[in-house]
């Protein structure tokens, strides 16, 4: 079998980053309370998990290549 969990973990956080970024882009600033120190937290974590699902996604894809075998 098969099986890389860097596919599922990759989709994972690429799919809360994306609704963690569109809530801080989108939502107004009266109706939110997640400013710290003025800086708006779900738009920073926000990338940061879109980044890390990215690379793992990418990990996924190279390991895959790399063995010779498809995802």
């Amino acid at each position: 079998m098969n099986l890389d969990i860097r596919y599922p973990i990759g989709l994972l956080f690429v799919i809360v980053g994306a609704i963690l970024t569109a809530c801080g882009i989108f939502l107004p600033p009266e109706t939110s309370s997640h400013l710290l120190l003025g800086m708006n937290v779900n738009i920073s974590w926000g990338i940061v998990q879109l980044a890390f699902g990215g690379i793992m996604l990418g990990l996924a894809k190279g390991g895959a290549r790399k063995k010779g075998g498809k995802p």
